[in-house]
């Protein structure tokens, strides 16, 4: 018979003898499917002592690792889950130091160590950087499973050699192993286990072994007593039940996982019933269906059948659902919660009623500007929900826009979107620089270099241009300047002509939003969005750009012209003087 994983928890935190509490723990147990599909997780941080802001990273450090976790595809392993969240939050840490005061002393920036323990039916996967400790008890015996990162200089003298936020990259050791009913995991900071001894903490579970948040106060008390100086923290996790299966026979990991098949109407797919066929390409199959639990219509976007073979699309394929997790926005295509275990490689989304910014443009050949500014400024409200995550769509085309019925637009497909987090990880499956369409993908992306947030406004800008003239401002050119003085030469073409009644300042305002240079276009898209509305004096005062400029070849064919006609005219005069 199958039975679920259960666990008695015992937690106790307590500042001690210091002013503050800089650690920080917490312990998240989710209701099926996530129960089994992602399992339970325990997270420990503590603040490093030299730093004012040691307690902030060590909070923000155990949320996100909770919250973020759970945020990821459920076809994901455990180890691939847990080092990605672990990785961009030691970017966000790393981050916050180099933008503050703190800047060149990593020693009082944002930096914590971080031991967490997620249980996934009959594994226990252990991630652990710094010196917080997690042990084992089993049948008596306690065992450390962790090594403590930490370099001694002296006796009363040592530092961390790892931790999270202290540095751009990470290392983080992992072990799986396998649990038994009656395990009990024990996780401290150091200012428990260097005073509470191995006999201490399997005495006190043993005195309490219904009551496991007295047992963890009892050896924090324990520590305190022998003198502890330092904050005190202690986390003990019981398994009572198991499932019945093993864990490799319960749950595959993401890659072995197979691709969803081509999909007919009428078919019964995974508790969905397929109504027909929305779109189909070499890249995906998209389909309309119903939920036969809740009877709404929803969307399945399933891989193709061509790259099932293809392991960075299949991985790029699955980051799509985790980015959407992560994405709240009314203006960001929304993912399904799952609520049946998942036999396929698919992703479930909202069912948007509606049509493609495509072919609201082809309905729409000459809009009034005020309607372009109301769909610019939503789109740049759901861009700026991804750049405030760090992240950049860099696939912005008016395909991958959706209009609803009641106007409201919302950016979809998220196959291109670069994690900064996320970036730096190790993988073979390393993206492209070009994922997007080549009609919208910003110029510095044909130099091989990485996007910013005024990329993806570039594309912005190249729609908002599209929608008002049905012209790209550099037709299709910009694909083909593979060289930054290629790119110098491009020519913006004016949104002004003869059949629109187009103001000059936005002809101007499109054109920074367009500039091949990236630095010299606007760096945020409020900026963008707001000289849409008000005339900039700045930039109608600026005027077109220099000759030496915009082609420097023809300033200085004409300024040799020019030098040559002076030195023919002095000779002349030379001449007639003699």
């Amino acid at each position: 018979m199958f039975s679920k994983l259960t666990v008695a928890t015992g937690q106790y935190s307590d500042r001690g003898r210091k002013e503050i509490n800089q650690d920080f723990h917490g312990l998240c147990i989710p209701d099926e499917p996530q129960l089994s599909s992602k399992g339970i997780a325990i997270a420990l941080a503590d603040g490093i002592s030299s730093s004012d802001v040691g307690h902030i990273a060590s909070e923000s450090a155990v949320k996100s690792f909770l919250d973020d976790y759970y945020c990821t595809s459920e076809a994901w392993s455990v180890k691939s889950s847990a080092q990605r969240v672990l990785t961009a939050t030691n970017s966000w840490l790393y981050a916050q130091t180099r933008q503050s005061q703190y800047r060149y002393d990593q020693d009082r920036g944002y930096v914590c160590t971080l031991s967490a323990l997620i249980i996934k039916s009959g594994t226990a996967h252990l991630f652990h950087v710094g010196d917080s400790r997690v042990y084992r008890l089993r049948e008596g015996h306690l065992e450390q499973l962790t090594n403590d990162h930490r370099l001694v200089v002296s006796a009363d003298r040592s530092y961390l050699s790892r931790a999270l936020g202290i540095g751009p990259q990470l290392e983080i050791d992992y072990l799986a192993l396998p649990v038994e009913e009656g395990d009990l995991f024990i996780l401290t900071t150091d200012g428990v286990y260097e005073f509470a001894s191995a006999t201490v903490i399997s005495e006190a579970i043993a005195s309490s072994p219904d009551d496991l948040d007295t047992a963890a106060r009892l050896i924090a008390g324990a520590a305190y007593a022998q003198g502890s100086g330092d904050n005190l923290t202690v986390q003990i996790v019981g398994i009572e039940t198991l499932p019945a299966q093993a864990a490799n026979e319960l749950y595959q990991q993401w890659a072995e996982l197979p691709p969803a098949p081509i999909l007919e109407p009428r078919m019964i797919f995974d508790g969905y019933r397929i109504i027909r066929e929305i779109h189909g390409s070499n890249r995906s199959h998209i389909y309309l269906a119903e939920d036969d639990d809740s009877g709404s219509l929803v969307v399945l976007k399933t891989p193709s059948i061509d790259l099932r073979g293809d392991p960075a699309y299949l991985e790029r394929f699955m980051l799509e659902e985790w980015i959407a997790r992560r994405i709240n926005s009314a203006h960001v295509l929304k993912p399904c919660p799952q609520k049946r275990k998942r036999h396929y490689l698919y992703v479930v989304t909202e069912y948007i009623e509606g049509q493609t910014l495509a072919q609201w443009m082809v309905d729409h050949a000459a809009p009034e500007i005020e309607t372009v500014r109301g769909i610019v400024e939503q789109i740049a409200r759901g861009l700026l929900a991804f750049h405030r995550l760090e992240m950049l769509h860099q696939d912005l085309r008016p395909n991958n826009i959706m209009i609803d019925g009641a106007g409201t637009v919302k950016i979809i497909d998220f196959g291109a979107t670069r994690v900064s987090g996320l970036a730096e990880a190790a993988s073979a499956n390393v993206q492209p620089h070009i994922l997007g369409t080549v009609q919208y993908s910003a110029p510095e992306y044909f130099l091989g270099e990485p996007g910013r947030p005024c990329s993806d406004l570039f594309s912005l800008g190249v729609i908002t241009y599209q929608m008002l003239c049905g012209r790209l401002p550099y037709g299709a050119q910009v694909a083909k300047s593979r060289t930054k003085a290629a790119q110098r030469k491009l020519q913006y073409q004016s949104v002004l002509d003869d059949h629109r009644e187009i103001p000059a300042w936005i002809d101007a305002t499109l054109a920074k939003a367009v500039h091949p240079d990236p630095d010299k276009r606007y760096q945020e898209l409020s900026e963008f969005t707001h000289d849409l509305r008000h005339p900039n004096p700045a930039l109608l005062r600026a005027g077109p750009p220099a000759l030496i400029e915009r082609n420097p070849l023809r300033f200085w064919q004409g300024l040799s012209l020019i030098l040559a006609m002076i030195v023919l005219v002095l000779l002349s005069s030379n001449a007639l003087v003699k």
